[in-house]
Formats: structure tokens, sequence, C-alpha cells
């Protein structure tokens, strides 16, 4: 869904996962600058945005997410991930309850297959799924914005920032007020530094939530079941995930940032030595210069310097070992 604040003086497109959004409006790291001072907001319009409503949504959710969601007050943010039977992350939700109803916000293009395999879920259970996509488009306000947040807006306040779910009719009129806008790179930017994970990023079809840190932040270990929950409790108990997720300083002599996907070796045995792991999202930072997340074999040494293709790359622990 192409939005329109493309239209906004300087607007670059985003490609990729992120098409049909901003990628930046013209300086980067003014950008940044802005959102880590707390002023200005991004249109996340291209994401999806699903409903779950009916009086047994909490409990029904609760059923089939990692979170511990079925006593959720109203108004607290949580997130959770649905997983395949084997323990493989599938969808991420970002999610609040307004009192009626469940507000989630997902990856651009995953609704369709979420709402799909909600609805097989329903059975007996009076709730209603849908997709929201088309009526509402989520805009990130950064930690410490005083920007005026309409009423009747769901809001979804974390330590990061807060989401809001604005009907689509108003976006224009709110970016009028909301002041500078940011583009989805300098958003990506904050989100390395702070490593956080991002389903379709840092994910592959293999990922579980152990190589990522999203144990506790999205996955609760004292729930009951939910598919996938052997896997999540064997690895907590049993044994250590295959994969860590680590934040990279690249060298910041070189053009071009390594691509996601770009092969990582330990820098000591050249760049024809063996593969351990690969980038996953890679950016310029307006403090830290090129940094990047990357998901590693778990035994490679804290301290090893890595190559990531050519580019030589300090490795940040993010995931224990």
């Amino acid at each position: 869904m192409k939005s329109p604040l493309l239209s906004l003086p300087g607007a670059v497109p985003a490609e990729g996962l992120d098409e049909g959004v901003a990628a930046h409006y013209g300086d980067l790291f003014r950008e940044q600058r802005a959102l880590a001072d707390g002023t200005g907001f991004v249109d996340l319009s291209h994401r999806g945005v699903v409903t779950v409503s009916g009086d047994d949504r909490l409990g029904w959710l609760h059923l089939l997410l990692t979170q511990h969601v079925s006593e959720l007050p109203a108004g607290e943010a949580t997130e959770a991930l649905i997983l395949s039977a084997h323990g493989h992350i599938e969808h991420a939700l970002y999610l609040v309850d307004d009192g009626e109803t469940v507000w989630a916000h997902v990856e651009p293009g995953t609704q369709d297959a979420l709402i799909a395999y909600l609805e097989s879920m329903k059975f007996f259970y009076r709730v209603e799924v849908a997709d929201r996509t088309a009526e509402y488009a989520v805009v990130h306000l950064p930690a410490g914005s005083i920007a005026e947040v309409p009423e009747d807006v769901v809001v979804r306040e974390t330590p990061y920032g807060r989401d809001l779910f604005l009907p689509r009719a108003d976006l224009e009129s709110y970016a009028e007020k909301a002041g500078p806008p940011a583009g989805i790179l300098a958003h990506e930017a904050l989100r390395v530094e702070q490593h956080r994970p991002r389903l379709g990023f840092e994910t592959d079809h293999r990922t579980i939530p152990h190589e990522l840190g999203w144990i506790g932040s999205a996955v609760h270990l004292q729930k009951g079941c939910y598919r996938g929950q052997e896997t999540v409790a064997r690895v907590q108990n049993l044994g250590k995930p295959p994969r860590r997720l680590v934040f990279l300083h690249l060298d910041g002599s070189e053009v071009h940032l390594p691509a996601a996907g770009t092969e990582l070796r330990v820098a000591d045995e050249g760049p024809d030595g063996r593969k351990i792991g690969f980038v996953t999202t890679s950016v310029r930072h307006h403090e830290l210069g090129p940094v990047a997340l990357a998901l590693v074999k778990r035994n490679v040494p804290v301290d090893a310097r890595l190559l990531a293709g050519t580019t030589a790359a300090a490795q940040e622990v993010v995931v224990e070992p």
C-alpha cells in the first residue's frame, strides 16, 4: 500500500520489504538525530494492521501466542510470536488491547497468512478477526516525543516510543502537525542500535526465538501450551540455540555496506575461510558509523574478529553463546 506521504518534499521511496513508505526525506543523519532527540515521526503505514475482538479474545490468543496475554491489562503494550510445530518463527505481532479489541501491527504483507491461521483456530471461541490495514495506518513517535496524539486513537506505549493506529484518512493531516518526518532508514538505524530483531530481516525459515533474544520480550516461559512450545522448552532447559544474534561494528572506510545475506567468516581464516554466519541488517548510524546485526554460529568466539564479505567487522554480544 503506497503511502500518501511519499509526496512530501525530499521523499525517496524505500525498496524491498519496506516498499510503500519513504526510505528518507533527503537527510538520513538529520532524521536519525531527530528521532534520537524525541522529535518527528516515522510513517509505518505499509505495515499490516489486524484486530481481534470478542469476549474470548485474550484467552483465545493466549492459547496461540508465545506471550502471556490472558490477563493483559488494557493499554499495556506487548509483543508475541507465532511458531511452527517445530518451533520456528512464523509471525511477529506488536500488540495492545484497548479494553474491547486487541490491535496488532505486523510485517508488511504478512497479515493475510496470519489471519488465515487465526481463522483456522477459531473453533467455538467468541472472537472476530479482521484485517484493518486499509482503514488504519501505523505511525511511530519516538521515545520522548511530546507530539499530540488525537483523541480515540489506539496507542502502543513502549520504551522505544509510541505506535499510533491512526485512521488512514487522517495520515496526511496528522503529518502536518507531528513534526519533521523521518524515513524508514532512520527508524531501522535506531532499531539496529537497540539490537531489536525484526521478522523477515533477522529471521529465516529455521530461526527459533532463543537465537534472537526474543525470550522474555516476546516469549513467556511460564505460560501454558502453544504450538512450538516443546522446542522452546527443550532449548531453554537442555541445550543452546545453534546460532546467536550479534551486533557488528563495520570498517568505516568501506564505501558500500555489506548487504543482507553477506557471508561472515573469521578474519584470521581469510576471505576463503569457513562460513560462520551472515549479515541480516546493515545501516549507517549517525554516531556509531556503519553497523549491522548478524547471525553467527553459537560457538564462534565472542572476541573473534570477522569479515563480512571483504569488510572487517568487530562483534558485540547480543545473545550469549
